[in-house]
């Protein structure tokens, strides 16, 4: 084989093996976009949840309308599917609204009658059960954040990346109410 065979071989395989990484930064960063969705869908979920919380709580603690109001109007900046200035805007937002959401409960702690109310019994269950599934939908993003970001930094990848302007993603990390109101909030 001459040099020129040889050059040609070189150079089908460097495309080659261009292709294919190129293809895994586009796999892992539908990955990524596929997992914010989950995340998204368990957002809507919490932030549809919400106003059922606020109703209930306000019919037994009419005079505690600061806290009342703190959760309305953090929930009305927190809205799923607002575009904001990314990951961690977003991330900023929803820990806020955990933490408002963290402040209701304490308050139903207050009022053993609402506490007792199966209609707040089944809110705060389903929020329960809807933050648990977003930890998961988290987990599941932070996971393929983690994949593409050590893909787009790994060496030959990165040359790739860099070519076609693949870019880092950003972790998504939210502190639940579930995990601010300590678990011994007995219903």
């Amino acid at each position: 084989m001459d040099i020129t065979g040889i050059l040609i071989t070189l150079v089908l395989l460097l495309m080659v093996a261009s292709i294919w990484v190129y293809n895994r930064l586009v796999r892992n960063r539908n990955l990524v976009s596929e997992a914010w969705a989950g995340i998204d869908v368990q957002l809507q979920k919490r932030f549809e949840l919400v106003p059922n919380l606020v109703q209930t709580v306000k019919g037994y603690a009419a005079h505690e309308s600061a806290v009342l109001e703190g959760v309305a109007q953090i929930r009305s900046g927190a809205q799923p599917g607002a575009e904001l200035q990314g990951v961690d805007a977003r991330a900023k937002q929803e820990t806020a609204l955990s933490r408002s959401l963290g402040r209701l409960f304490a308050l139903a702690e207050d009022y053993p009658d609402l506490k007792a109310s199966e209609g707040f019994q089944q809110l705060h269950s389903s929020l329960v059960e809807i933050e648990d599934q977003l930890q998961y939908a988290r987990r599941y993003y932070n996971g393929a954040v983690r994949d593409n970001n050590n893909l787009v930094e790994s060496f030959p990848a990165n040359m790739v990346a860099n070519m076609f302007n693949f870019s880092l993603a950003e972790f998504f990390e939210i502190e639940l109410a579930s995990q601010r109101s300590a678990p011994d909030v007995d219903l």
